[in-house]
């Protein structure tokens, strides 16, 4: 009896190993790891992060309309990891300065504007809400309204900063020496 008690534990045990290792491995193909760099005045600007897809669901909104990411909730602007940013030198990221160096950034977004955290929390896991005693500057920023819906969630720079586009929704930071 003993016995089958202990083949039947270690079936389950191996059925869940399984099924962690797989979602493990497959994860980056649902959400696609992304770098992306640029130069602001002399200063190298790179930012990682995850991509995940609209797949037709409501992605900003309130929570009683199913959004899958309700305003004044913490969003780790990606899926999977945290999404990091580093600065080769000081910048002045949104209207704050900011030391060079290695942060996360994360986002409570709203309907008209979003706050946009960095933190200095690096290496951790982004789906559990960062620390806010470690956060260095938060910034409010204006969302707008994208010409065209953009399926997969995009950090991308331009001449003035930074823009982080889902949907129809784009909120711009300014990024200067």
């Amino acid at each position: 009896m003993k016995r089958n008690i202990f083949i039947g534990l270690g079936i389950i045990i191996l059925i869940l190993v399984v099924g962690v290792g797989y979602v493990m491995l497959t994860t980056k193909s649902h959400s696609p790891f992304k770098e992306n760099k640029a130069r602001f005045q002399g200063s190298e600007v790179t930012v990682g992060y995850c991509q995940p897809y609209k797949k037709g669901r409501v992605l900003f909104g309130e929570e009683s309309e199913g959004a899958l990411q309700p305003y004044g909730k913490y969003w780790r602007l990606g899926a999977n990891e945290a999404t990091t940013i580093s600065f080769s030198a000081d910048v002045n990221f949104g209207g704050d300065n900011i030391a060079a160096g290695d942060y996360i950034m994360y986002a409570v977004p709203g309907k008209d504007t979003w706050d946009v955290y960095i933190n200095t929390e690096v290496g951790r896991w982004g789906a559990s809400e960062a620390d806010h005693e470690l956060d260095v500057i938060k910034v409010t920023v204006p969302v707008s309204v994208a010409a065209s819906e953009v399926e997969q969630f995009t950090i991308n720079f331009n001449e003035s900063g930074m823009t982080l586009e889902w949907g129809t929704t784009v909120a711009t930071i300014p990024i200067s020496k």
